[in-house]
């Protein structure tokens, strides 16, 4: 690629850094992975059977039909209020203070990642973020220059005693991370820590990045508090989303932060896009004011809960021995680590030979990459496909191996 001048536009040069950057290699991955033809267990995706296309469709069609003059009309870059108040009872019913005016309607939680950066960050400000961590994050901090701070994570998520060493001689600007069923991991983080986290960030005054997109998709274990609702001095931006509950096209997501955060976010915000599609944000807030929202729920976490237990399953009958995973409670991720010596960038144009495909894990490092990980979705694939793919893929590592 041909060097972008110095004095190139800001935008230019943040365009050529983010092109540079390894999610690249990831989409191109994806691409190869959906042919219709492989078995694929790459893709970050919800199961679309599960999508309620029929209520969505109608609250569609009502919104034409009794306020469509008003929903095609420009709206406020805050968001539709009847909506921003559905979201702020929800989270109210979660333990967590909010009222509606402190809800920002974005452009599912990604939105709300770039905004959060774009307010807070600059170059050669630290973020700390856990060791593996969601890449689409990791990509959107690099672009503003960030240098990373990267804490260890275990069954437990992250490693708060490790976040605390880390900032004992520097302090981080931001500390990103996904408590619940973790991307790419399907770990969370317990509550001992949440508290902890939230205490130290308190104390030290730096600001707390939580990004939740599943944590409705519980299906194991008792529900944990989100770190907003631990929070009594604004240190924690909590952002959330439909995507995964309800369907990603919806692209409706929503920010709460502190008072000045969320100021500063609106005011980028209306810059950027002046405010999220008015259709889709009116019909959501006509959806979930008759939807059986909690049924839909109890729905996705069973049937989730089904296939997870299906994955779990058949990587234990057909991954050869040194293989071992993760065992997720909710979410849509099993992270599964290669026997010894086995790579799996490598493996990856093998096992796409075989027609299974899978996303290899180098890329949710932000430090020293890794190369004997692996990230399998098992929430876009019934039961019977999920025990071929691992039968498939367990072949393809034993042949490796042997």
């Amino acid at each position: 690629m041909t060097a972008v001048p110095s004095s190139a536009p800001p935008s230019l040069r943040l365009a050529q850094r983010m092109s540079r950057m390894k999610p690249s290699a990831v989409r191109e991955i994806l691409k190869v992975a959906e042919r219709p033809d492989v078995l694929s267990f790459a893709g970050g995706l919800p199961a679309p059977e599960l999508f309620p296309v029929e209520a969505i469709a109608q609250a569609h069609a009502e919104v034409f039909a009794e306020e469509g003059r008003a929903a095609l009309q420009y709206s406020t870059t805050e968001g539709y209020g009847p909506l921003r108040e559905w979201i702020a009872a929800w989270l109210g019913g979660h333990g967590q203070r909010v009222s509606a005016d402190g809800v920002l309607i974005t452009n599912g939680s990604q939105q709300g990642i770039e905004l959060v950066a774009k307010v807070m960050l600059d170059p050669g400000d630290l973020v700390v973020v856990e060791s593996p961590s969601y890449l689409a994050a990791l990509q959107t901090f690099s672009g503003y220059e960030v240098s990373f701070l990267v804490a260890g994570s275990d069954d437990d998520g992250m490693r708060v005693d490790e976040l605390e060493r880390l900032c004992a001689a520097r302090k981080p600007k931001l500390i990103y991370l996904v408590p619940n069923f973790q991307n790419p991991k399907g770990t969370t983080l317990s509550l001992e820590r949440r508290r902890a986290l939230v205490r130290f960030a308190q104390h030290h005054r730096i600001l707390i990045l939580e990004d939740d997109p599943y944590g409705e998709l519980r299906f194991r274990g008792e529900h944990l508090p989100s770190l907003a609702s631990l929070d009594d001095e604004g240190v924690v931006v909590g952002l959330g989303s439909f995507s995964k509950v309800l369907a990603p096209g919806l692209r409706i997501g929503w920010m709460v932060a502190p008072r000045e955060v969320q100021r500063a976010a609106t005011v980028v915000k209306q810059a950027a896009d002046l405010h999220t599609a008015t259709v889709a944000q009116r019909a959501t807030a006509r959806l979930l004011s008759r939807f059986d929202f909690q049924g839909h729920l109890a729905h996705l976490r069973g049937v989730y809960g089904e296939r997870c237990e299906a994955m779990l399953g058949a990587l234990e009958r057909h991954m050869p021995a040194g293989t071992r995973w993760t065992r997720p409670d909710g979410g849509m991720f099993v992270w599964a680590e290669l026997p010894a010596g086995l790579n799996a960038d490598t493996l990856f144009p093998l096992a796409l030979e075989k027609r299974v495909a899978f996303v290899p894990g180098t890329s949710f490092f932000a430090a020293e990459p890794r190369h004997e990980f692996m990230r399998l979705n098992f929430s876009n694939r019934p039961p019977e496909l999920l025990e071929e793919g691992m039968r498939r893929l367990g072949a393809v590592i034993a042949s490796r191996r042997a």
